[in-house]
């Protein structure tokens, strides 16, 4: 089964991103913060990690950039409600950016694309 880290700091998320990937099979493991993502980062080995960039401890962004160190051909996903941040040279390092919405479609599109 492939792991999924999920990375956001609103539980609304999570339940809602946890229940639909779970019913696509897949074994979501979740975060709340840029520091605990990292720690969960080294300790599971996902296959993928959604990520948002506002967080408060730490920004998406620099957790991006340490996994991608680590790992450089790890899917990353940012899921931000914000368009703007599209617009910065840092989030080009992730491989896709999708704008959070109630329609997961987008998302489990790029989740199934990657994993495959």
């Amino acid at each position: 089964m492939k792991k999924i880290l999920l990375v956001d700091d609103e539980e609304s998320i999570h339940l809602l991103y946890r229940e639909e990937l779970e019913e696509d099979g897949y074994e979501v493991h979740s975060a709340l913060s840029g520091t605990e993502a990292l720690e969960m980062f080294q300790n599971i080995g996902p296959d993928l990690v959604i990520l948002d960039i506002n967080m408060p401890d730490m920004n998406g962004i620099e957790v991006l950039r340490k996994m991608k160190e680590a790992l450089p051909k790890l899917p990353v996903i940012l899921s931000t409600a914000y368009h703007e941040f599209k617009q910065d040279l840092a989030t080009w390092a992730s491989d896709e950016y999708i704008v959070k919405s109630a329609d997961m479609s987008d998302l489990k599109a790029a989740v199934r694309r990657h994993l495959s």
